[in-house]
Parts: structure tokens; C-alpha cells; sequence
């Protein structure tokens, strides 16, 4: 709000009636209140106490005398300005208010100009900014800490809405935009905004009107951001309407703590409309000062009013100017005062506005208070760099019969707790939700267990349930012989949660639908949004594009989408004994009975004469060595080392292969084999051939959209009978449907199966518009039939049907290579290994023998003699023999 124009037409109107500048060796210090309120006269006479408090102690001003001009407002705006142009005259220092923040925001811009600080105590408000306003200064916890307080109070009791009310000012209108940024970041929300005329004008018709629109809605917690006058008057009003019965919350800023400390005894019906409520105080450690303080309250007010903590606050905003002017003359400054360019501008004429002058010293007085560092009544007084005081905090307060105790406490450090801040200042900070405590509540109605905090909008109107009208698989939804009544599997768990609830859900069930064909869910949906039905229930899958416009509750059935084709019998054959393996598994066994054969070979030819001999000998020794391993069976014996680790790793694989052929062809042969050339969703997606869906299902959309199956190529089918005529027919290859139908539709149709693994993953719920409470309370109940076992109990009785046994599918059940790879592999490893092991061996045999033989010049003659070498039978004997003399010459 720029209201710089009208302050300046206001400046120059009242400069024109004052004239002359007065120089006193007193600090003149301006406050203005509307003293008729409790804040205006706890404030006054803290203020007169404090002042008189600076001037007896001379040490403070070192002889200067602090002179507090205070100035009534009465509720008015107008004067509000008008004084603080009067104190402009004066050679003011500072001035202590505003009292509210509409005028905070307009006097500020005087403050900016003529550099003289604005210190308040009760102008709150949150966007009060430092950057614009930077002679303004909050010497009390701004609303932005007691709204955190708020929306951490509602976070911690588990409400997700709430209502607001407040006057309709910038004050009250700030603190709630805050509450609701507070709000989100804790996932919560203002569900409604109830806007009351300014305090004081508001009227209880006015009220009423707010208050009976908040009874037509859904939650029940109620924030109160207001002043006395209106407050009280919302609380008289909500009594007579019924809102301060069981069921309602509500909380009050601090606006109300200040009405209950200020007046030790609340008329007994007024007492009577508050009872029930939390409300927040502004927390001030105790102390000796404090406690002093309170013991000469009653001599200084005479007795006319309780004190409340903006009276500790005014006393310690009086020593906050002392002590930063005693600074600011120490420094060797003096209070002086000059004509503002500006308005010397204007020149001389009847409206003498050189009577407003600039405080030279403002900038370092403004600095010196924000330097502070003293313990006040309030307790430690220190600004942080963004200008809010350091440590706030607030009492959490509950309304009783007996009184308004303190249930806890919140703090910007560790948040809420029943122990005090300054104890638990001492300790690292711990925010997080296990050390969150309040005492004991009593709620409206007298009650102690914590308020739902929201009921069904409208004064309790039934829901309107909406229920597809299925044509199909009655089971799940079935209408009762035309009747509007519905019963099924789906409507079953839906009534076992209802019951598992804390509290009524007046419900009635609307059929949706034309009862010729399957509705479409997702129009289902779209009317929970638009407000046709409050609520849907029925075989619905939770998918994305619903949950964008629905919130949903915990699945109560697992589902997806699966493949169902037709299936043809597997006879057994001539051939039987080769389906176990695929053909290339076949092909792989074969090629390593081979290699491993020859592999033996290599390794024992030179030493072992079973496989010596001619070639064609060796040959079919080769190959009756390979094969005969399969059964275990093979007679030639191994001598050498790598020729005995080659043929155990190779027996140990063989083992493997023979247990899996065995149990593969024993399952084949008894349990009837079933064959389709559709193998799963992606031979089906690369095929050109039909795809039946459900009607209404979101199949179709999810093979058109995520599966890019064009749509000629869909096929809408609207019951069971149909899918079995398409299915025999050819008229479609398969059909995609979700798990719960298919599962029905096998147990009576064993000529179809389905085809690869389930492609999608999710479930039904039931569905609620977003947001809603009743959502996250239907899943905790879904939950606990789950775990009492009910939910599997209603599956029974609705869905247990006797499924076609003695089939499978021949494809899964084939071992192909992907099962045996490793095995393969390590066994090839070990045959690489153990011939380069050999080689390295032979050739250093060779070496030795060829000085024996003569040296060959040619390449070709030395390879013959190494093949020479390699072929013949190695004389172990000799060998050793020649070994052993060699050791002797080198001994």
C-alpha cells in the first residue's frame, strides 16, 4: 500500500498551524496508542514506569532528562498521523508504536525521511520489511514466529485444512498469507478464508454471516487472527451458533492470551464462549526483574488492569532508546536537528513546513538500537542481522473451566515441548517429530481426545457414491435386479472399511452408467472433480492421469495388465525326450563334449597310452571319451595332473545338466504342455495382428498412448462371451486386460491362458476428491482388514473360483543356454588354461631335447621336429634318470 501522496497532503495541512523549533537539553521520545485498548493501557503505564525508571538512575543519560510524550489515537488512523507529525516538531529522537501495522506502513515512510526510528512492539506484521522500512524496528517477536507456532500446533495434532478468520486490515491480512506459507510447507493448507470488518467496526450480523458459511464446510479447525473487540464478539456469536461444541478447534493469536491476562476476572459467560480454545502467549523467561516487576504492578496501574507481556515489552522498548542514546552521546554525538531539503524546496509560505526537521543523528542512533545487547523483563534483547530478536518463543495456552494453563511451549529452536525454551537452549536443537509434546488438550465440548478436525461439508449430507453400472463380471459390481441397491466384492470392502471407522459416513451409492455396456472410468473420475460425487467406489485402477484429478485410498486388490490368448495341447511324441532344452542349449552341450574330449587328449597323448595309437583309433577314442562322460561311464583313465582337473570340473557340469534334463522332462511328460505363437506383450506389440480390451478399461489407452499400438488395431470387447467368441474365431490374437477379470475369466475358460509376465504394476482403490481426509482414513482401514485378515476373507467369498489345473507353459518351462552360461564359462576358462599350461610345459621339454637332435636351420624343420616331439610317447623314466644326473653334476 502507497500511501506516500496522502501523508504528505496530511504533513503539509498541519505544518502550516505549527511553527518553531525548540532545542532542550531533554531526549524527547513520542509514543503513540489508542489508549482505550488493553494493549494502549498496559503500554502507558509500563512506559510512564520505564521513564521514570531512566531518569532516576542519572548515570544513564548522564544528566539528561528522558521526556515520553504519549499520544492517543483512539482507533483512528487519522490521528495516528497527526500525532506523528506533531512529534516531528519537537525534535523527537524516536517514537515508540505505532500500535497497529496499517499505520506502521504509513508512518514509516515518514520515518524514512525525516530519520527518526519507529520502535513497536504490537505492529507485527510479518511483511514489515527492513529493506523498505528501515527505520522501522519490531522489539517483539514478529507474526512471522507466531504463525510457525501455529502451523507446527495444527502439523502436530494431524490436521490437513484449516479456516481462517480475521479482520479484514493489514495487520490481521499479512499474519494469515503467512499462516498459509507456513501451512504449506508442512502439507497442510487454508481451505477458507473468512474476512471480518476492522476491529472495531465489525458487527455480529457481520460475524454471523463469516460463521455460518464456515458451518457448510468441511473442516473444523479455526485460526482467529483478529483484536480483542472482534475476537470476543466471534467467540459470543460461534457459542450461539453450536461451534464451541465437540468436534471444533479453534485457535486464537495472541490477541486472546492478552484479554485472558489483563482482566483477572472474564464475565462468566464470556469465560463460558472461550472454553476450549488454544491461544498463544508471548513467552518472557522468569527472572528477579520480572517477578519485581510484577510485585509493583498493581501500585502503578492502581489496580485498573492486569499487566500481559506487552507491557514487559514497552518497559524494555523505553530502556532499548535509553541505552542506545546513553551510546550515541558517549560517542561524542549530539542531538541536533536541520531543515529538510524536500520541503525547504516548497519555500516560504502560510503552510511553514520547516517546522518538520531532520534528526541528524538518526542513522547512528538507528544503528546503536540495533546493536543492543542488554537483559530486559522480557529476557535477552538482541536484534538478529534480519532485525527479528534473537531466541522467540510463545506459551501454548488452553482455555479450561478452571482457568488457562500452559499446556507447553514453542520455540524457534526447538519447536514445541512441554519443558521451557531457555532449558532446552542449553541442548543441541532436536525438531524432529518424535520430540514434539504437548500436555494434555481440552477441546471444545470438554472433551479430551483430539477433534477429527473436519466433517462432511454441508451439515452432514449424505455422499454421493458413485458406482459403475457393469454389464460384465458382476462380481465385482453388480446392481440388485434394477433396484438402486449394489452389491459385489468391490461395494463389500468398502462397507467392512466404513465400519472400521471412528465416526459415521452418512453415504448413499448412484449408479453411473447406461447398463448396456461398461461405463468409462475415467469419466467416473472426472465427476468426483467436477462435483457430481463425492466419492467413487468400485473396480477402479489407480493410474496416473486419475490421481492428477482424484485422490485415492491404499489398493485393496493388487492388478495390472496381462496377455490372454488361446493355447493348444502339447501331445507327447517320438521327439518328446528333446523339448527339455531349446536348440541352441542342445547345440552348446553338444560342442563342449567336444572341445572338453579333445581338450583330455592333447593333455594325456604323450603319456598315456589309452589314448595312443593310430589315428583312427585316437579318433574314436576322442569321441567315445566326450559322449561317455555324460553317463559317468567312460573307461580311460587320466594320469596327468591338467588332465584330471579338466575332467572334474567337465563331470561336475555334466552332473548340473543331467539333474536339470531329468526334472525338465519328468515335469514335461506329466503335466499337460500348452503351445502359443503368442509368447508375451512384446511379440504381441511387434505382430500386425488384432488386441481385444475390456470396455471402459484403461487398456485402451495405456496400449495406445505407452505402447504405441495403433488404434485399428484395437478391438472393444464388452464381456466374457465375447472374448471367448473373438479369441476362437481369429477375430482377435489376444486381449489385454487387468488381473482380477482375467483371473475370473480363466477359472471357467481353460482353453486360454495367459501369455509372458503381468506388464504393469497396480491396483484398485476407491476415490475421493483431492485432498480429502476421508481418503487417508478409508486407508488405514483397508490396511487394518488386510492385516485381520477380512480382506482375504471377502476375496474369498466373491472371487475363489476352481482354476483349470494341469497345464503350463512349454515355452517357460525349456532350459535354454541363459541358465547354463556360467557353468559354460568357467569350464571353457579352465580347458584354455590348462593347454596353455601344456604348451608352456612341452615347449620346455622340447628345448632341452634339441641339442640332443642337432640344430635345424629351417623354420618349417624345427616346427616338424616339435610336432614330432609332441606326437611321441614321452619315456618317463628316462626322464627322470636324466634329471637326477644333472642334479648330481651340479652338485
Amino acid at each position: 500500500m502507497d500511501l506516500v501522496w496522502p501523508l504528505w497532503v496530511f504533513l503539509v495541512f498541519l505544518a502550516a498551524f505549527h511553527g518553531g523549533q525548540s532545542r532542550q537539553d531533554d531526549v524527547n521520545v513520542g509514543a503513540i496508542f489508542t489508549l482505550g485498548s488493553i494493549n494502549g493501557k498496559v503500554s502507558r503505564i509500563a512506559i510512564k514506569a520505564a521513564e521514570a525508571d531512566v531518569n532516576a538512575d542519572p548515570t544513564v543519560l548522564g544528566g539528561r532528562k528522558l521526556s515520553i510524550t504519549i499520544h492517543d489515537s483512539n482507533f483512528s488512523g487519522f490521528l495516528s498521523i497527526i500525532g506523528a507529525l506533531q512529534y516531528m516538531e519537537t525534535d523527537t529522537v524516536a517514537i515508540i508504536g505505532p500500535q497497529t501495522s496499517t499505520m506502521a506502513h504509513v508512518l514509516s515512510h515518514l520515518a524514512n525521511q525525516l530519520h527518526v526510528p519507529l520502535l513497536s512492539f504490537t505492529a507485527l506484521d510479518p511483511s514489515l520489511s527492513p529493506l523498505q522500512y528501515p527505520y522501522f524496528i519490531q522489539t517483539a517477536p514478529n507474526d512471522l514466529f507466531q504463525m510457525t507456532a501455529i502451523a507446527e500446533i495444527i502439523s502436530y495434532y494431524g490436521w490437513g485444512e484449516v479456516v481462517a478468520m480475521y479482520s479484514d486490515e493489514d495487520h490481521s491480512r499479512n499474519g494469515v498469507i503467512t499462516l498459509g506459507d507456513e501451512l504449506s510447507d508442512r502439507q497442510c493448507k487454508i481451505s477458507y478464508k473468512s474476512a471480518l470488518p476492522p476491529d472495531p467496526i465489525g458487527t455480529r450480523e457481520d460475524i454471523a454471516a463469516e460463521l455460518n458459511k464456515i458451518q457448510m464446510l468441511e473442516s473444523r479447525v479455526i485460526v482467529l487472527h483478529t483484536f480483542s473487540k472482534t475476537g470476543l464478539l466471534v467467540f459470543e456469536v460461534a457459542k450461539d451458533l453450536g461451534m464451541m461444541e465437540k468436534g471444533y478447534v479453534w485457535i486464537a493469536t495472541a490477541w486472546l492470551s492478552t484479554v485472558l491476562d489483563s482482566n483477572s476476572s472474564l464475565a462468566p459467560k464470556t469465560a463460558e464462549t472461550l472454553r476450549g480454545a488454544l491461544t498463544l502467549r508471548p513467552h518472557t523467561p522468569d527472572s528477579k526483574r520480572k517477578s519485581d516487576f510484577i510485585a509493583r504492578w498493581n501500585e502503578i496501574s492502581n489496580g485498573s488492569i492486569g499487566w500481559n507481556p506487552y507491557a514487559l515489552y514497552a518497559y524494555d522498548t523505553v530502556w532499548i532508546i535509553a541505552r542506545a542514546v546513553k551510546t550515541f552521546l558517549d560517542q561524542s554525538n549530539n542531538i541536533s536537528f536541520s531543515d529538510d531539503p524536500i520541503l525547504g524546496s516548497f519555500g516560504k509560505g502560510p503552510l511553514n513546513l520547516q517546522a518538520l526537521s531532520v534528526f541528524n543523528g538518526g542513522d547512528m542512533l538507528l544503528n546503536d538500537i540495533l546493536q543492543t545487547n542488554i537483559t530486559g523483563l522480557t529476557g535477552q534483547i538482541k536484534f538478529n542481522p534480519d532485525r527479528s530478536l534473537v531466541q522467540p518463543a510463545y506459551d501454548v495456552i488452553n482455555v479450561q473451566q478452571n482457568g488457562f494453563p500452559v499446556i507447553g511451549y514453542w520455540s524457534n529452536y526447538s519447536g514445541l515441548s512441554v519443558v521451557t525454551p531457555e532449558t532446552l537452549y542449553a541442548k543441541p536443537a532436536n525438531r524432529s517429530s518424535a520430540n514434539q509434546h504437548l500436555n494434555t488438550v481440552v477441546w471444545p465440548g470438554g472433551t479430551t481426545t483430539r477433534p477429527r478436525g473436519w466433517v462432511f461439508p454441508n451439515n452432514g449430507r449424505q455422499l454421493r457414491i458413485g458406482v459403475p453400472r457393469r454389464v460384465a463380471y458382476l462380481d465385482f459390481v453388480e446392481q440388485v435386479n434394477g433396484t438402486d441397491e449394489v452389491r459385489g466384492y468391490c461395494i463389500d470392502v468398502f462397507l467392512a472399511a466404513i465400519k472400521l471407522l471412528p465416526y459415521a459416513v452418512p453415504h448413499k451409492f448412484v449408479l453411473f452408467g447406461d447398463g448396456h455396456k461398461n461405463p468409462s472410468y475415467n469419466e467416473l473420475v472426472n465427476m468426483i472433480a467436477s462435483d457430481v460425487f463425492d466419492a467413487a467406489v468400485g473396480d477402479i485402477a489407480i493410474v496416473t492421469n486419475r490421481t492428477r484429478i482424484a485422490d485415492f485410498t491404499q489398493p485393496y486388490v493388487e492388478s495390472g495388465l496381462v496377455v490372454v490368448a488361446p493355447v493348444k495341447k502339447l501331445n507327447s511324441s517320438a521327439w518328446a525326450f528333446l523339448r527339455p532344452f531349446t536348440p541352441m542349449m542342445w547345440a552348446v552341450t553338444a560342442i563342449f563334449f567336444l572341445i572338453v574330449g579333445a581338450v583330455v587328449w592333447i593333455l594325456e597323448h604323450r603319456i598315456n597310452d589309452e589314448f595312443r595309437g593310430p589315428p583312427r583309433k585316437q579318433f574314436v577314442t576322442v569321441l567315445w571319451f566326450s559322449f561317455s562322460t555324460m553317463f559317468f561311464s567312460h573307461r580311460e583313465n587320466t594320469v596327468s595332473t591338467l588332465g584330471r582337473m579338466v575332467l572334474l570340473l567337465w563331470l561336475f557340469v555334466v552332473l548340473i545338466i543331467d539333474s536339470s534334463y531329468t526334472a525338465s522332462l519328468t515335469s514335461m511328460l506329466t503335466v499337460q504342455q500348452l503351445s502359443s505363437p503368442i509368447k508375451g506383450i512384446d511379440s504381441l506389440i511387434t505382430s500386425t495382428a488384432p488386441i481385444g480390451f475390456q470396455v471402459g478399461s484403461f487398456a485402451e489407452n495405456y496400449m495406445i498412448e505407452e505402447l504405441n499400438i495403433p488404434k485399428s488395431r484395437l478391438i472393444a470387447l464388452g464381456s466374457p462371451e465375447e472374448y471367448t467368441s473373438a479369441l476362437e474365431n481369429g477375430t482377435v490374437a489376444a486381449v489385454i486386460d487387468e488381473l482380477p477379470y482375467v483371473e475370473v475369466f480363466l477359472s471357467n475358460h481353460c482353453q486360454f491362458s495367459t501369455r509372458g509376465q503381468q506388464f504393469t504394476r497396480s491396483g484398485w482403490g476407491f476415490a475421493f476428491p483431492r485432498d480429502s481426509p476421508l481418503a487417508v482414513d478409508m486407508s488405514t482401514a483397508i490396511l487394518a482388514l488386510s492385516e485381520n485378515g477380512e480382506l482375504q476373507r471377502i476375496h474369498n467369498q466373491w472371487l475363489r473360483k476352481t482354476a483349470c489345473r494341469g497345464s503350463s507353459d512349454v515355452d517357460s518351462d525349456q532350459l535354454n543356454i541363459k541358465s547354463f552360461w556360467g557353468l559354460f564359462l568357467i569350464c571353457g576358462i579352465a580347458c584354455t588354461l590348462a593347454l596353455i599350461a601344456y604348451f608352456f610345459r612341452t615347449c620346455q621339454k622340447f628345448s632341452r631335447h634339441l641339442p640332443e637332435e642337432g640344430n635345424r636351420s629351417s623354420r618349417s624343420a624345427r616346427l616338424q621336429t616339435f610336432l614330432s616331439y609332441a606326437d611321441e610317447k614321452e619315456d618317463r623314466s628316462k626322464s627322470r634318470s636324466k634329471r637326477k644326473r644333472n642334479d648330481q653334476q651340479r652338485c
